[in-house]
């Protein structure tokens, strides 16, 4: 084959590497694109160099910094195929379709000759731009329904559980791992990693740990963490200009809660306390009735709230999460109230007429 044919077969290649890049990145892939890229793969030499060139190209240009390249497409390692691939077979080569050999044509020439304008505007493409000008391009969101809860196994071997009605997005970067409680409750199990921090910002609390385990509380007048292991930092996302964030230090066994206002002080709990929900449990001791409600509520298909009168009464005891209906009617009992439910979407705790 002359030298032209060969740039011309070599630069096909590139720009293929360049789109399958971008498509690896995008969560629209389905199975059979799966099975073509890995096909792809296999067809030559010159696609698998290819597609290396263009990883560590976009790597050296900063592209690459929020695209994990070892979590690019576990199928394109090359030493190793995965079975779910092995029974691809890669196309018969004849002398129509075979890929010329590279040399003499490499990524220098291809960029020179405007193929990394066309891979820009590739993964322009698929990512919309948003990927391009943000660090956010893999953000995962994890919602659970009333009742529910879940567990969320992430790549770095962290593991959180995720409580009923809440919502979880996670970002992780070759540099940070990031994480927002949008709502609800989370617990954190995170594996230690000194050079890629992790936190979590909820609310008005923001929270970073490099390895320890952890309970997040967001509720709608303020936000509260739970240390069970290790230590974590917590702070408040906002202050005044030109004044540092209040922050505060917790070890194991200690919580805090961060309002508008600032951090409250540091007080004691435990891993009964913190963690009780993730054993299908509410365990009260003295809790106001208004924030016994606000647990509760995660559970019940209808929520309720308290009226003035009643919301500080204590509420004591050992619930199941599993029947929040029951709950109710256990505290209203014990507490001598009434429920008010004309409103089909909100129950109203009140004084019983006597």
């Amino acid at each position: 084959m002359n030298t032209n044919a060969r740039q011309v077969a070599c630069e096909e290649s590139l720009d293929q590497a360049c789109a399958w890049v971008a498509r690896l990145r995008s969560d629209a892939m389905n199975p059979k694109e799966k099975r073509d890229f890995a096909a792809w793969m296999s067809m030559s030499e010159q696609n698998r160099r290819a597609f290396k060139d263009i990883t560590a190209l976009w790597g050296d240009l900063g592209a690459l910094s929020y695209m994990p390249v070892d979590q690019l497409f576990p199928e394109s390692e090359l030493s190793t195929p995965r079975p779910e691939f092995a029974k691809v077979r890669p196309p018969i080569e004849t002398p129509a379709n075979k890929v010329p050999d590279r040399r003499g044509w490499g990524l220098p020439q291809w960029i020179l000759s405007g193929g990394l304008t066309t891979c820009s505007v590739l993964l322009a493409a698929w990512f919309g731009f948003h990927w391009l000008n943000t660090e956010n391009p893999d953000e995962l969101v994890f919602i659970t329904q009333p009742g529910e809860i879940r567990t969320i196994n992430l790549t770095d071997g962290s593991e959180i559980k995720l409580n009923s009605s809440s919502e979880l997005h996670v970002n992780y970067s070759r540099e940070k791992r990031r994480t927002q409680l949008i709502r609800g409750e989370a617990f954190f199990e995170v594996a230690r990693q000194t050079s890629r921090p992790f936190s979590v910002a909820a609310g008005r609390a923001k929270i970073r740990v490099l390895g320890t385990e952890f309970n997040v509380e967001l509720n709608p007048k303020s936000t509260r963490v739970s240390v069970t292991e290790g230590t974590v930092s917590v702070s408040k996302a906002d202050s005044a200009p030109g004044l540092a964030p209040e922050s505060v230090r917790l070890g194991k066994n200690q919580k805090v809660s961060v309002f508008t206002r600032g951090l409250s002080e540091v007080r004691h709990t435990s891993l009964e306390e913190a963690t009780d929900w993730t054993r299908g449990l509410l365990v009260f001791e003295k809790t106001p009735l208004k924030e016994a409600l606000l647990e509760l509520n995660r559970y019940l298909r209808v929520p309720a709230i308290a009226t003035p009168q009643v919301e500080e009464r204590l509420v004591s005891g050992t619930f199941a999460v599993s029947d929040p209906d029951n709950t109710l009617e256990a505290i209203a009992t014990v507490l001598h109230l009434q429920q008010d439910r004309s409103n089909s979407n909100l129950t109203i705790l009140s004084p019983k007429h006597k």
